[in-house]
């Protein structure tokens, strides 16, 4: 799988530049990304999706996200605790905030575990 260079471009210098402590890594076929360190969100076949829990799941249900699913070696689909944002959500600066820091809260959540 090829990453998408341009993609990880755009939403790193445009959609969260603004955005203090966000720094992305390459990772398999995408990128990491991260707040202060904490892998909150990840970059993926063209698509950035955030880190889910409890707390957030229903903002994704509501929005009709689905969930990242990728497929192991043995062929059997894993899934992730990361959906997909919406095209909405990315193009408002407000909500985007919103949705960073609830997975932001998740992420910080799971570290502690």
């Amino acid at each position: 799988m090829k990453k998408d260079e341009g993609f990880h471009a755009y939403i790193m210098n445009e959609v969260l530049q603004d955005f203090e402590g966000i720094t992305s890594r390459a990772m398999f076929g995408g990128w990491g990304i991260y707040k202060n360190g904490l892998f909150f969100a990840l970059i993926a076949d063209g698509q950035l999706y955030f880190k889910v829990d409890e707390s957030n799941k229903r903002d994704f249900e509501k929005k009709n996200s689905t969930q990242f699913v990728y497929q192991m070696k043995n062929g059997k689909e894993q899934k992730m605790n990361y959906w997909e944002i919406p095209v909405d959500v990315l193009e408002d600066s407000t909500e985007l905030n919103n949705w960073v820091e609830k997975s932001f809260e998740v992420a910080k959540r799971g570290k502690k575990k």
